[in-house]
């Protein structure tokens, strides 16, 4: 079995989710139908929305069902914009995190194309952190009455750096702001309530945090009004019409329930490992440089289960290919199209040459990572990277093969 350290791109389901689904899947029912087995269905999907809400600190009510991350980061940032500015014309641009994930910032983008949006890129600093003084100055200046929202993700994809959400809703709190944040990373992996955060709306994904593939959530303030995306059978709130996953809404929640109930050994356990894979990185490979806000200094500001580095002079695609030869997962963390490598905006965000950017490499950690997986990682680390230095950047041929790159060939 190879080492599996990509859990920010999705984990393994865990044992209650997989439980539960597999218990609900068998039985027929539409949660919509009226009859026995459709209240059967209702009644999981209900307990399910309880148990969700409990976990993120929210009311029942607030908890609308979608197909995951993305689709709720759609309905929150596209829906926010239309109601807010169906409500004031003036009202058309969105102050975003220039770190956020594709979800939201093509989302965003795609609103400035085809509806008229203007979007403020707020700048973060060197650790990926979000410029309050920036934001502050933004709307003390005068342009607080044309914004329809802000977005700002709770905690990065990439980088791992956790965002002063608490700041940021009070900033935007003193104009009117309604504030969404993507928490799909952060949700499961640190505290996060809804509640508490006077967020208007967030987001959160089922498959990252042990649940399976396809179920996500968009928390939605009581109060917030919303233009719907999509429409039909006007299930959710009339909010997200659609017929629910009620197998795949049961095995979320228990997914849920039962990382939340674990939350903060769990941190500390994979806290540690992370610890353990950022010592032997900077052991092995001195000139490594650890990405994000730097846990020595403050263990809450960076995700428990991500170490993310940026390797010079080396491709970060040939590294994961060779990682992934000697049997070890990780991710770049960046696009890749067409065969040309391309640096990571967030990387860029923060400060980062093309070059420098180029070489980076996320290694993150969940439920079913181990201390065996760090020393395997340690054991395969340095001759990948001595052959991935060896390979050079692209623009150099590379003597690195794939199956795709003979393809092309």
């Amino acid at each position: 079995m190879p080492v599996y350290l990509d859990h920010a791109a999705t984990t393994p389901i865990s044992a209650p989710a997989l439980a539960a689904l597999t218990s609900v899947i068998t039985r027929s029912g539409n949660p919509s139908s009226l009859h026995g087995s459709g209240r059967r269905a209702r009644a999981t999907v209900e307990a399910a929305r309880e148990t969700i809400a409990a976990a993120a600190g929210a009311h029942p009510t607030e908890v609308i069902f979608t197909s995951g991350g993305t689709e709720a980061d759609n309905l929150a940032v596209k829906g926010l914009f239309w109601s807010r500015r169906a409500a004031d014309p003036v009202r058309n641009r969105i102050l975003v995190s220039s770190v956020e994930h594709a979800a939201v910032a093509d989302t965003v983008e795609w609103l400035e194309k085809h509806e008229g949006a203007e979007a403020l890129w707020l700048p973060v600093d060197a650790a990926g952190v979000l410029d309050v003084a920036a934001l502050d100055k933004e709307l003390a200046d005068g342009g607080a009455s044309s914004v329809a929202l802000l977005s700002c993700m709770w905690a990065n994809n990439e980088v791992g750096t956790v965002q002063p959400i608490a700041q940021i809703v009070a900033l935007a709190a003193k104009y009117g702001i309604p504030v969404h944040s993507d928490a799909v990373q952060a949700f499961g992996s640190i505290p996060v309530n809804f509640k508490d955060s006077g967020l208007a709306a967030m987001s959160i994904s089922g498959h990252k945090i042990g649940g399976p593939v396809g179920v996500g959530a968009l928390l939605l303030g009581r109060a917030v009004k919303l233009t719907p995306v999509q429409h039909g059978g006007g299930q959710e709130r009339s909010v997200r019409s659609g017929t629910l996953d009620t197998a795949g809404v049961a095995a979320f929640a228990a997914a849920a329930q039962d990382v939340t109930a674990n939350l903060a050994a769990e941190g500390v356990r994979i806290a540690g490992l992370r610890d353990a894979i950022i010592a032997a990185v900077h052991e092995a490979v001195p000139e490594a440089v650890l990405r994000g806000a730097d846990p020595a200094v403050d263990p809450r500001a960076r995700l428990p289960g991500n170490a993310h580095f940026t390797f010079p002079g080396c491709e970060g695609d040939s590294l994961l290919f060779l990682l992934d030869m000697a049997g070890v997962e990780s991710s770049t963390g960046s696009a890749c199209t067409a065969g040309v490598p391309r640096p990571s905006h967030v990387l860029l965000a923060m400060g980062l040459d093309e070059d420098t950017a180029r070489g980076a490499q996320r290694f993150s950690l969940g439920h079913t990572s181990s201390q065996a997986d760090v020393d395997a990682f340690v054991a395969a680390l340095p001759d990948a990277h001595a052959r991935a230095k060896q390979a050079g950047m692209a623009g150099h041929k590379s003597s690195i093969e794939t199956a795709s790159t003979r393809a092309a060939g």
